[in-house]
């Protein structure tokens, strides 16, 4: 909670709005060089406080339904709803990015996270219907795609570019405490009372609201053209003109998609490694872990060569996601996790970096809803096929559930070996991308 407390004290001596300081002169090789910016620990924050309230309410809302319904059905339901809802609006939330504010989008979007917030404490708290809170986290799930490209747009208009790099490091050691503390304090709400951990979650929605309120931007180049089909499908084009960001995309969704094992913790957890559900939290905090790690390594040793960089460290991921499939002994297997998420951490550090700087200005909310829905397919649909491929080897095979679940593990992480090979060989431009800093932006 070291960030947390930093950025914090930063911001009690700044109760007015704070104004962007793009030309701020701040040394570029100061580690804490984007938290000695007002703006961005504003924005820092604020972010913490949304990653924290989403992890409160994830747990609170699994184990509530799970617990009413006593169907595994009922979580399967609720990632559904989740990722539906995003993949249309992501498109023209993008375009919406690049021709508003996007720190009223960001405002909005939390809005419609608060109301949803209180409307589930208030469902909980009366044991009403259960459609009915699926309709809340559709809804929230639709306002956080919506605001999702307009923050990430929003970065470049709060530090200078040659501090971008440092800024989208600290924000991934953020989200990561966000994922580390989230889960940790609404375990602790939620062993009192269920309908509290949602309006713990509303009160963190709430306090990231004020921060934005707060928060002053640099300008930023508006697009004239109205909404429509090539408008919105123009993220696309530019991310499949710009080969480096379709490969570090590409990298991204096909790690993850193949090798993400965290859909079968419980099956480790319980059925190999024999460590119950002590045993699961630990490994789902690892990843968490690394990734902090990591980031913090990043701040001060910044990448000199981040192409050939980001290919090695997800050949990375793949072996320890072999290796963890094939572990046996607890202490390993949580060795193996925690260097998964050390090297995704530089794969979100590089994709970002290049996302952001590579767009221009007046595309950068579309190119990060690409990027959006990348992650979000990666993610969401990771944990399908691994879950999939598992039931098909363990029960239509005939295999039983310890070999299933070290089959789709391991299988997953050679795959990614694979895609990390392809990548190299199809765009090896990438592998020449030198220092982050030194990134511009591509002409459209």
């Amino acid at each position: 909670m070291t960030l947390a407390i930093v950025l914090l004290s930063g911001i009690l001596s700044t109760m007015d709005p704070v104004p962007s300081t793009k030309n701020m002169p701040v040394p570029v090789r100061d580690p804490s060089a984007a938290l000695r910016i007002p703006a961005y620990r504003l924005f820092a924050v604020s972010q913490l406080c949304v990653v924290i309230s989403a992890q409160i309410q994830s747990l609170a809302l699994g184990w509530e339904l799970y617990k009413r319904t006593n169907s595994l059905m009922s979580l399967a339901w609720i990632g559904l709803v989740q990722f539906l809802p995003g993949v249309p609006v992501m498109l023209w939330a993008g375009h919406a990015a690049d021709r508003f504010d996007r720190r009223l989008i960001v405002i909005i979007s939390l809005v419609v996270s608060l109301f949803c917030g209180l409307s589930l404490a208030a469902l909980s708290y009366t044991q009403y219907s259960i459609p009915l809170m699926y309709l809340c986290v559709m809804v929230r799930s639709m306002g956080s795609a919506f605001g999702r490209p307009a923050r990430q747009a929003l970065l470049p208009q709060l530090v200078p570019a040659d501090l971008f790099t440092n800024a989208v490091t600290w924000n991934s050691t953020n989200f990561q405490l966000g994922l580390v503390a989230g889960p940790a304090l609404g375990g602790l709400i939620v062993k009192t009372s269920i309908p509290l951990a949602y309006l713990a979650d509303s009160a963190c929605v709430a306090l990231s609201v004020i921060l934005m309120l707060m928060l002053k931007c640099g300008p930023v180049t508006r697009t004239p053209s109205r909404v429509s089909l090539d408008s919105l499908g123009a993220g696309i084009a530019f991310v499949w003109r710009t080969k480096v960001i379709l490969a570090a995309l590409t990298l991204d969704l096909f790690a993850v998609l193949l090798g993400g094992a965290t859909a079968l913790f419980p099956v480790f957890a319980k059925d190999i490694l024999h460590v119950e559900a002590q045993g699961l939290g630990w490994l789902g905090a690892a990843p968490a872990f690394g990734s902090v790690a990591m980031a913090m390594l990043l701040t001060h040793l910044p990448l000199k060569n981040a192409g050939r960089t980001l290919l090695w460290m997800v050949a990375g991921f793949g072996a320890a996601t072999i290796m963890f499939g094939l572990s046996t002994s607890f202490p390993l297997s949580l060795f193996f996790i925690f260097l998964t998420g050390a090297c995704d951490n530089i794969s979100v550090v590089v994709r970002g970096t290049l996302v952001q700087l590579m767009a221009p200005d007046a595309m950068r909310g579309r190119v990060s809803a690409v990027n959006g829905l990348f992650i979000g397919a990666s993610n969401q649909l990771g944990a399908f096929e691994s879950g999939a491929v598992a039931y098909l080897f363990s029960d239509y095979l005939g295999y039983g559930h310890v070999a299933g679940a070290r089959i789709s593990v391991v299988s997953g992480g050679i795959g990614t070996l694979l895609v990390v090979a392809a990548v190299a060989l199809l765009w090896p431009q990438l592998a020449r991308v030198g220092a982050l800093h030194e990134v511009k932006p591509e002409v459209v």
